[in-house]
């Protein structure tokens, strides 16, 4: 845990959490739906067959109590989260190691942890980087590890985002394989619903631009990572052994995104791209 003189650092120096395990059939269903807003024509997996990478974000959701809210829809405590004042979330990564697919249908156990906790100067001050461990058993044995990468702030971040939404530019890329989508409000809905994901700058307009000062609806980091696997899924037969992925930069409701990548001597390099930025996102897979 961190030490020193900062002002964060007072907060979390003595926070140390403990493990939590919890327990959960994959049902079929959440993939089912995932695969609708996925625009596929039926599930991409049933039970007995493997879960993609990346859909064990489905299961081991928490829906608190709506008086246990905060201002922006997250919840405002947590066994996980830090106790820093007007605490403010932004997913900024993680990494997977995935020794044998998890199975749709199986009881599965999770077990969470924390695994790191820093507390660095940004440009816009201090912020605490928290990395959540996440082990997932079936059958006795340990399938699938990951690692999410959690960046925290104190008080409001209203901040100068210099961007006007343009719904008809199209981004440009020579990927070997190409994924287009135009996310709207209401993908953005279904996305928050079926992740038990409340942050309101994802579906409260006035919010997001007097609150947060974004110019839009604001394009959840993970639905971004799991359109650059999806790309995999729908292009690469080969078995994904491990990912890491980085959200760089906001994307917006409206704007025109393509997910793309190339393949490398034992994986692939993915990124999905807007006409503003090629690498809002980024991603690095190997196979088994």
């Amino acid at each position: 845990m961190p030490t020193g003189s900062s002002v964060l650092g007072t907060y979390v120096d003595s926070w140390d959490p403990g493990p939590v395990t919890d327990e959960e059939v994959l049902s079929a269903e959440p993939v089912a739906a995932l695969s609708a807003v996925l625009n596929q024509s039926k599930s991409v997996a049933g039970v007995g067959e493997a879960l993609p990478p990346l859909w064990q974000w489905l299961y081991f959701l928490r829906w608190p109590k709506q008086d246990e809210l905060g201002e922006d829809g997250h919840p405002r405590d947590g066994h996980f989260l830090p106790p820093i004042p007007d605490r403010q979330r932004m997913f900024a990564g993680g990494r997977c190691e995935i020794s044998e697919p998890l199975s749709v249908g199986a009881r599965t156990e999770r077990i969470s942890s924390i695994a790191n906790v820093a507390v660095k100067q940004g440009r816009t001050g201090e912020m605490v980087f928290v990395t959540q461990r996440n082990e997932f058993r079936q059958h006795g044995r340990t399938c699938l590890v990951e690692e999410q990468d959690i960046v925290y702030r104190s008080g409001k971040s209203a901040g100068d985002h210099p961007v006007v939404v343009d719904t008809s530019a199209t981004p440009q890329s020579d990927g070997e394989w190409q994924l287009a989508d135009q996310p709207d409000p209401a993908l953005l809905f279904r996305f928050s619903a079926l992740t038990a994901n409340a942050h309101r700058i994802h579906y409260d307009s006035p919010y997001v631009l007097d609150e947060e000062g974004y110019p839009g609806l604001v394009v959840h980091g993970p639905l971004l990572a799991v359109l650059m696997l999806e790309l995999l899924r729908r292009n690469e037969p080969r078995r994904v052994r491990s990912l890491s992925f980085r959200l760089r930069s906001p994307v917006f409701a409206g704007e025109q995104v393509v997910a793309s990548g190339n393949s490398t001597s034992n994986g692939a390099v993915l990124q999905v791209a807007t006409h503003r930025d090629a690498r809002h996102a980024t991603a690095e897979v190997t196979f088994a």
